[in-house]
């Protein structure tokens, strides 16, 4: 525990670095004495626009880590990225490259940043992973269970360290919240909601020639072949089954690992949803009005709530998350947390340091480039230790999963009977069939 809060004492002082700031206590030379003065980790940035472009600058300024290679297929996006990164104390410029899997091939890279679209994460996660790369993968950690079991099994096969991008399983202040809620700071916690709300607009796709900067062909990668069509890239692939995972992946993932952290439970045993779209008629294939139910055994419960298009917010937060227990509760929008008695009023209260970031909910490049670094810090260390990460595979697939089960629990208009032991669908061969999905010839996800 002493080596661990040390590690993370130090990781506080590389955001100190990337953030152009430093704090009294650790500095950019105590961490290299940590994870070893010579070592040197190269990463690979995959899919660098908006996030992974904000990404790539992270690495670049932590020290003991360097950005090797940046690849997208979009070719407009790649000098952007590099600038990024040279903007940063990072004085070699990286390689630039289109196709992921010559990134792969290349022995001088030590690791991957995976911030594709949610078709590719799994099996670009196992392909590296099969390729002698530790991964790092933005959530969610797979586009259905089938992939993500198998993530977890090539991360296990080949040894390597897989981290999913749940960033606040990094956050110092959070991690304090949840030691406390274990210990029993509010009894024993049976009931966590979570929410998120955004303003989102409509959707319309229409058919329209790929452009010149694009190799579509490669964007689509796993997933089977459709014609190219415009309004899909790079953001609204979200809302559609074929390539996205809807909101309740594209951002109910952080709410509800932190919540699944904090009660203590595995796989559920049901899981509910109902909500459509709701807010517009348009092309949306995903729900923007969401309510998804998980019990867990123990007498434990978790609810995620979205409003993908009304920004109004919910217990003064645009997202967040509750736990209720036998003596109290105790709430969190990601970074500070807030403990209440049971006639609601505040009994404690503890915010991040200024390093740490406060979390901006709605910020798609970077809601808190403080726990960026802190994360990205963590995903380091575990390569140099050879450790578990703080948020390991195989904890972000149990995350991602209790949220795949809520979007089939809602795509087949249904509640599903879950299997506490491994978290399969019990007798429900239509609901079964959402497990997998189909793939492009030659892209079969396998080990």
């Amino acid at each position: 525990m002493l080596r661990r809060t040390f590690i993370k004492q130090a990781a506080v002082g590389a955001v100190g670095v990337a953030a152009g700031s430093t704090l009294a206590s650790f500095s950019a030379k105590s961490y290299r004495r940590i994870i070893g003065a010579n070592e040197l980790v190269r990463v690979a940035t995959i899919g660098v626009n908006s996030r992974g472009n904000s990404m790539g600058g992270t690495f670049a300024g932590l020290p003991n880590a360097e950005v090797g290679t940046v690849c997208d297929v979009d070719e407009r996006a790649i000098p952007r990225a590099i600038q990024t990164i040279l903007k940063t104390k990072q004085t070699a410029t990286p390689k630039a490259e289109r196709d992921c899997r010559r990134v792969l091939d290349d022995k001088s890279i030590d690791a991957i940043y995976i911030a594709t679209p949610d078709h590719w994460h799994a099996p670009l996660t196992i392909m590296g992973c099969a390729a002698g790369k530790h991964v790092y993968v933005e959530k969610p950690l797979s586009h259905n269970p089938h992939e993500g079991e198998l993530a977890v099994a090539a991360a296990r096969k080949y040894n390597r360290v897989v981290q999913m991008g749940a960033q606040r399983r990094s956050a110092p202040v959070l991690t304090q919240g949840i030691e406390q809620l274990h210990k029993g700071i509010i009894g024993r916690v049976y009931l966590a909601k979570t929410w998120y709300t955004n303003k989102r607009k409509t959707t319309f796709l229409k058919p329209g020639t790929v452009p010149a900067w694009l190799d579509y062909e490669l964007w689509q990668g796993p997933a089977p072949r459709m014609p190219y069509q415009e309004g899909l890239i790079h953001y609204d692939w979200h809302w559609f089954w074929h390539w996205g995972t809807g909101e309740a992946l594209n951002n109910g993932t952080h709410e509800v690992d932190v919540a699944r952290w904090g009660l203590g439970v595995d796989f559920p045993i049901r899981v509910s949803s109902i909500g459509g779209r709701y807010a517009f008629r348009d092309d949306w294939q995903t729900p923007d009005t969401q309510l998804i139910t998980m019990d867990y055994p123990g007498r434990v419960s978790l609810i995620w709530e979205c409003r993908s298009s009304n920004g109004r917010k919910i217990e003064g937060l645009d997202r967040g998350i509750i736990f209720y227990g036998e003596n109290g509760s105790l709430d969190t929008g990601g970074d500070s947390y807030r403990v209440y008695d049971l006639d609601g009023k505040l009994v404690n209260e503890v915010k991040p340091t200024a390093d740490e970031g406060a979390v901006q909910g709605r910020n798609t490049a970077s809601p808190s480039l403080g726990m960026d670094a802190l994360h990205a810090a963590d995903f380091l260390d575990a390569i140099k230790t050879n450790r578990r990460p703080n948020c390991d595979v195989e904890l972000g697939y149990k995350s991602v999963l209790a949220m795949q089960l809520g979007n089939i629990a809602w795509r087949v208009g249904r509640d599903l009977h879950i299997d506490p032991k491994n978290g399969h669908i019990v007798g429900d061969k239509d609901a079964q069939k959402l497990w997998t999905r189909d793939y492009a010839k030659g892209w079969e996800p396998k080990m």
